[in-house]
């Protein structure tokens, strides 16, 4: 049986992206991000996967789209359904990955097993917020409590949600 993860880095105030990108450049939880989804299938909608516009190495990129007639790169696997994807990716890994955007978060939730959410210190205007979600009822544990550096201008923590049995 896969387990399925959401990944996500969010503000405060629950922004996601601005313009399409993230409104901040922290390479350690780019970091973070890849050594957690690196050799495991990610999934994401086409909207995402245009935001950056390549193939994340190392791992199956599953995108997508109801547009029958979608270019992607080489490397893209192309998909009509969030279901079709998790059954693409499940032929890969028992460890499977939802990466964005928001509407396939917050199905997501649903779904997982877990949700690594990466919780950046500031308030952001931007065009794509994730709604507010209650984590009460799950087991909760930082993997990373980061400082500001030369590098990483802004406090983030990265936490790991896991579903409560029952």
């Amino acid at each position: 049986m896969a387990r399925i993860n959401v990944i996500f880095a969010r503000s405060k105030n629950h922004c996601i992206g601005k313009e399409g990108s993230l409104p901040w450049h922290l390479p350690k939880e780019y970091a973070h991000f890849k050594r957690t989804t690196l050799g495991h299938p990610i999934i994401m909608g086409r909207k995402t996967y245009e935001d950056h516009n390549s193939v994340l190495p190392g791992r199956l990129n599953i995108v997508i789209t109801r547009q029958a007639d979608y270019q992607a790169l080489p490397g893209i696997v192309l998909v009509a359904t969030l279901e079709e994807a998790i059954e693409v990716a499940k032929k890969e890994s028992d460890e499977i990955f939802i990466i964005g955007g928001v509407e396939f978060f917050t199905r997501g939730y649903a779904i997982a097993d877990r949700v690594f959410e990466t919780v950046v210190d500031v308030e952001v205007a931007g065009d794509a917020y994730l709604p507010p979600f209650d984590f009460s009822q799950w087991q909760t544990q930082v993997l990373l409590d980061s400082e500001p550096d030369e590098r990483n201008a802004l406090h983030f923590i990265a936490y790991e949600h896991t579903r409560r049995a029952g």
